[in-house]
């Protein structure tokens, strides 16, 4: 007997178990109709009433990739669970040692999946009412201050920036390769070819330039101003890190930490809780000047070759002021193609560089830009994809 030829579950358990991937098609996991069959399907293989083997045939069916497991072990501990068994539990045993613990860090967005009611059939005027607010407010948050927003629309905007995807500018190299459309021509293998036809060329073969997306380093402020901006930022890293491996990523307050590897974690909520736990001074002080040096120093000669674009997201609100924080900048400057400056200090209409430190970075930049918002960072992707201005330094003050 072959699966095909089985009928597939009814009722409550056909119920249960296509609920349970829609809950999981909202926790991120990408389970379609076709997994929803294979898996009625499979559960007609196996005893339904032993939950070590319901729990694994669902699993081998829904999770498709290794960073999606611990998503569907939440999810399943949820959903399947017994409202009254758990209220019992609650009332007469003590929590586990492992409950105690801190959740992990996709529990946030399972419990939210979870929490989501099910859609229920509306008129088409209420629809088409609800839709009008929706395309308002996602204008409305377009614009509106990272900082204003609340925790339901920072958690839209999170989604709205791992939708995005940065097109991929490239950098022309020094190398070359096989291109029909080259304009260099490649003797050794023109030469090979014409020994087929007895030394007569016939096929001509060129070469061309080998283009290549130029790194991006990026140099994030963690200072109590700079929290909640740097952390949205970071889902944008995160999101453009899938399309360009030569991201490499720093957090500095007081010290300087590379996190480079902790975002490279396919899930996003696992990346910044990595990047969480590595840095000490988070919302902390602010040391640029001695933050720079440590970078000029130990990193800079690692990360900054072929081309690379540096990212500055800070205020500039420096303390400690002076020539060095010129020098660092200087040098950096120098060792980059292109150096841009995102603060969102630039969200005033009437902002002006007065802070010693603002004036003391600003002569050794490319580019100077707002990031207090969507429409910045949709601006900053323009910018990134873009070749560079004509012209050495071009300070951008568009805010959005």
């Amino acid at each position: 007997m072959t699966i095909n030829h089985l009928n597939p579950p009814t009722g409550h358990m056909a119920d249960n178990v296509i609920g349970f991937a829609r809950a999981l098609r909202a926790a991120g996991l990408p389970v379609g109709p076709g997994s929803v069959i294979d898996a009625l399907d499979a559960l007609q293989l196996i005893e339904v009433g032993n939950r070590s083997d319901f729990y694994a045939t669902l699993e081998a069916i829904f999770v498709k990739r290794h960073e999606h497991a611990l998503i569907f072990r939440q999810a399943f501990m949820l959903f399947f669970r017994a409202a009254e068994e758990w209220k019992s539990m609650l009332d007469s045993v003590p929590l586990p040692d492992h409950a105690k613990k801190k959740p992990p860090p996709a529990s946030r967005r399972v419990q939210e999946a979870m929490a989501q009611p099910a859609k229920s059939e509306e008129r088409p005027q209420a629809q088409e009412q609800e839709l009008k607010l929706s395309v308002s407010d996602k204008e409305i948050l377009q614009k509106k201050d990272f900082a204003q927003m609340t925790a339901a629309e920072i958690a839209e905007v999170t989604r709205e920036i791992a939708k995005m995807r940065l097109p991929q500018a490239e950098l022309v190299t020094r190398r070359y390769q096989p291109d029909a459309r080259g304009l260099r021509l490649d003797m050794r293998r023109t030469v090979r070819n014409s020994l087929r036809t007895g030394g007569e060329i016939i096929d001509i073969r060129k070469l061309g330039r080998i283009e290549k997306p130029a790194p991006i380093v990026a140099l994030l402020d963690i200072s109590g101003s700079m929290s909640e901006y740097t952390r949205l930022f970071l889902h944008f890293l995160h999101a453009i890190t899938d399309a360009r491996k030569r991201v490499s990523v720093f957090l500095f307050g007081t010290r300087l930490t590379n996190v480079t590897r902790a975002l490279r974690a396919r899930d996003p909520d696992e990346a910044l809780a990595s990047c969480s736990s590595s840095v000490e001074d988070w919302a902390g002080g602010t040391r640029i000047a001695t933050s720079l040096h440590t970078f000029n120093q130990l990193w800079a000669r690692r990360v900054l070759g072929q081309g690379a674009i540096v990212l500055l997201i800070s205020d500039g609100l420096e303390r400690e002021a002076d020539a060095k924080l010129a020098f660092e900048m200087d040098r950096l400057h120098r060792s980059c193609r292109r150096l841009i400056w995102l603060n969102p200090l630039l969200r005033y209409s009437g902002f002006e560089a007065k802070a010693q430190g603002i004036k003391m970075m600003l002569p050794h930049v490319d580019e100077f830009r707002p990031v207090h918002n969507l429409t910045s960072i949709k601006g900053l992707i323009g910018a990134l994809s873009s070749p560079p201005p004509a012209h050495h330094r071009s300070l951008i003050r568009s805010v959005a």
